[in-house]
């Protein structure tokens, strides 16, 4: 595969780059002309922030507090009850939160967690069957590795949890850790190349890639590669999944130095990494180009979540949340940014039972600036 990293210099200031998605699949006549309509006068990302409501207080307006005095938080998981489970990465807690919002209480305190960097308590997973079989999963680092285990919670009492998969390689960078049960039933886990390249290119390495399997983490029958969880590859450090209505599976992804991606997945897709960041080369075809990207000062994208045709991206550095309209399996017009500034660091976005989308802020993991009551979690109405 050509390496190929895109270095033009209008994509280096521009705001935001929207490209077709590679490998053979293109957008609708329609969608190819809105996607590549130049921005007039400021960059498209100062220019979507500033339409009306996007910031000040007709973004406040919008905005429901749900809970603050959260250390670190990275990821929110609901029960059938409406209740929340939140996970902190840095102390290895799970919280409970009483639907719709309240006080935060310690269900448990994953034994094993290890933090250092962007390593510790990730993400986490409620079962489809939780009603009966009352298992949560959680995605986290330990002295030796990336892992995921399973434990039951009944009530408030949480056994002591199993591992489902070992052997993850970590690091203090580009751990992954976004896990999220798909539309079959089955259990997805982003997991990053951690810190080394040639790993996602590696089928024998299960880093660098977005992986499938059965709730007891065995390999499920109709994946893309014989005996393998790897449903794609070619990734350097995904953090958000979501699926539409239709079942198309999205993901967001954080670039090296330039552009961060947001890309639809397809199984046995290769993603390029790290012969390309953002679009570039497809090799025949053979890799596939991101529907999206940015600067990577305007973005990091980390969880994202989706809400009829709407795609939201929280965004760490960038300190914004974007938003982007779907259209079937391509993306129509430009993104548009929300909060720009005003909440910080967004560790990710979630969607919540009663139809909103929950932000989590990140600003007190050592690399924001906290506000009183930071860290805290806001409900997009």
């Amino acid at each position: 595969m050509r390496r190929l990293i895109l270095l033009t210099t209008a994509l280096a200031v521009a705001a935001v780059g929207v490209v077709a998605c590679g490998g053979g699949s293109q957008p609708s006549a329609a969608g190819a002309s809105a996607l590549a309509a130049p921005a007039a006068g400021p960059s498209a990302g100062d220019a979507a922030s500033t339409r009306p409501g996007a910031t000040g207080a007709g973004a406040a307006a919008g905005l429901r507090t749900v809970v603050t005095g959260l250390a670190a938080p990275w990821d929110v998981a609901f029960l059938p009850s409406g209740e929340a489970l939140i996970s902190e990465r840095d102390s290895g807690r799970i919280l409970r939160l009483p639907a719709g919002g309240g006080r935060a209480t310690e269900v448990t305190r994953l034994p094993g967690v290890v933090h250092h960097g962007e390593s510790g308590l990730l993400g986490l997973a409620v079962s489809p069957a939780f009603a009966t079989d009352r298992l949560v999963y959680a995605y986290y680092t330990s002295a030796t590795d990336n892992r995921i285990v399973r434990f039951r919670l009944s009530g408030d009492h949480a056994e002591a949890p199993t591992p489902i998969l070992t052997g993850l390689a970590d690091a203090t960078f580009h751990n992954g850790g976004r896990i999220r049960f798909g539309p079959d039933g089955l259990l997805y886990a982003s997991v990053g190349d951690a810190t080394v390249r040639t790993r996602a290119q590696d089928r024998s390495s299960l880093n660098g890639k977005i992986l499938r399997m059965r709730p007891d983490g065995g390999v499920p029958p109709g994946n893309p590669f014989p005996g393998s969880l790897v449903y794609s590859l070619g990734h350097r450090n995904v953090q958000g999944l979501a699926w539409d209505s239709a079942g198309r599976l999205w993901a967001s992804e954080f670039g090296q130095d330039r552009l961060d991606e947001i890309n639809l997945i397809v199984a046995g897709g290769n993603y390029g990494w790290p012969g390309v960041e953002g679009a570039g080369d497809t090799d025949g075809g053979r890799l596939r180009n991101p529907l999206v990207t940015w600067p990577t000062a305007q973005a990091s994208p980390s969880g994202i979540a989706i809400r009829g045709n709407t795609l939201y991206v929280a965004a760490l550095r960038g300190q914004r949340l974007w938003e982007l309209t779907l259209a079937g399996a391509s993306v129509q017009g430009r993104p548009r940014a929300l909060f720009t500034g005003e909440l910080g660091r967004l560790r990710a976005a979630v969607a919540a039972p009663d139809g909103s989308v929950w932000l989590l802020t990140n600003n007190t993991d050592g690399r924001g600036a906290p506000k009183q009551g930071d860290d805290r979690i806001v409900a997009l109405r």
